[in-house]
């Protein structure tokens, strides 16, 4: 009796053109309809995640060169079919007109500090704007665009903030090492704009009473 042959199989990947890319691409993120991990659109071509990569960049520029109305975007490893912005109005006039988040002064400084120094907990990011911004974050988790990422390993195991695929659509970037760089005096001005507000909100109660 011929012993069992144990040994792992060589794992065998194919390669395709960058045209066949382009098209086999965008048959898998309009069938799903929202992002896609590199990880995964490589499980389902076969091919080795780093090769993948590497063509992606291939096929986005190819895709987008087009005069179509649909663009594909790359997320933090992710890909996704979105419509281009200057057909915007146009798809008004037959679709709901999406809400759009109503950001306030706030909600902005605290998504800022989010976005740069995630992850993050809340003390950190009332120690930085020196106020309480716990109707912040829940306003901006409402909106999709801030997210539990995780607890840190302290005492009390605080939740960890980071932003999420919805914020790099909302802002056009595909991850947050595009942002812009934010100067310390930016992170001053949101003290003193917080203390202010603190303030304002003082004043108000004083004067209610």
């Amino acid at each position: 009796m011929t012993p069992e042959n144990t040994e792992k199989q060589p794992v065998t990947y194919k390669e395709y053109s960058t045209e066949y890319l382009v098209s086999a691409v965008e048959a898998i993120l309009f069938s799903i309809g929202e992002s896609v991990s590199v990880d995964r659109l490589a499980k389902a071509l076969e091919m080795e995640i780093k090769k993948l990569s590497k063509q992606m960049e291939e096929v986005l520029a190819i895709y987008n060169q087009s005069d179509r109305g649909i663009k594909m975007v790359e997320l933090e490893n992710a890909y996704q079919l979105c419509t281009r912005n200057e057909y915007y109005d146009v798809l008004t006039k037959v679709v709901c007109t999406p809400k759009k988040p109503n950001l306030t002064d706030v909600l902005l400084e605290t998504l800022s500090i989010v976005a740069y120094k995630q992850p993050i907990t809340r003390p950190e990011i009332e120690a930085i704007r020196g106020v309480s911004c716990a109707h912040a974050i829940n306003k901006l988790m409402e909106y999709g665009l801030v997210d539990e990422v995780g607890r840190l390993d302290a005492p009390g195991r605080p939740i960890l903030f980071g932003t999420t695929e919805e914020f790099l659509r909302s802002f056009g970037v595909a991850s947050t090492e595009e942002l812009p760089m934010i100067s310390p005096d930016k992170i001053e001005d949101f003290k003193k704009e917080a203390q202010e507000e603190a303030n304002e909100i003082t004043l108000g109660l004083d004067n209610e009473s």
